[in-house]
């Protein structure tokens, strides 16, 4: 979690730095200005856009009774998008536009979700088919069933 943080907090900011610098020594610095300015501007704009759609897209899957998966998905990428597009800096606007083009989200879709079919797989190979491992299968007793299934109980409140 340190690592995380050191690079979110000291590395990027410090390539962000050096970028703009690059990007002013070759274009100018009012126009470096402009154009930091200019992709917050346009990714508020298409934040807003492909979040409201996402938004719509995920109440009509659940209307139709549907895990609306994608769509969440797309709304977590299009939140990020517009974090990272809101952030000054030349490769947090990169970053962020990549996280709007439908086709990235769906390659970044595909990577997880197979990184997650593994992960389930291997883990159902060491606990069996159930998710549960083998010694520790829950034990039946007829006792057990015979119990109620309700907990009763009074409630005093003492103000």
């Amino acid at each position: 979690m340190f690592r995380i943080l050191f690079l979110l907090f000291i590395i990027i900011p410090i390539i962000e730095i050096a970028l703009l610098i690059q990007v002013s020594d070759v274009i100018g610095g009012f126009a470096t200005i402009a154009l930091v300015v200019l992709t917050a501007i346009v990714g508020a704009k298409m934040v807003k856009q492909q979040g409201m759609g996402a938004l719509q897209n995920v109440q009509v899957q659940m209307a139709q009774g549907q895990m609306p998966a994608k769509e969440l998905f797309t709304g977590i990428c299009v939140i990020i998008a517009g974090v990272l597009l809101l952030t000054p800096g030349i490769m947090t606007d990169v970053f962020g536009l990549l996280l709007l083009t439908p086709a990235i989200r769906n390659k970044l879709a595909a990577g997880l979700a197979s990184q997650a079919t593994v992960r389930m797989s291997a883990s159902m190979h060491q606990t069996g088919t159930s998710g549960f491992s083998q010694t520790h299968q829950p034990m039946h007793h007829e006792q057990d069933e015979n119990r109620p299934k309700t907990i009763d109980g009074e409630y005093e409140r003492k103000d």
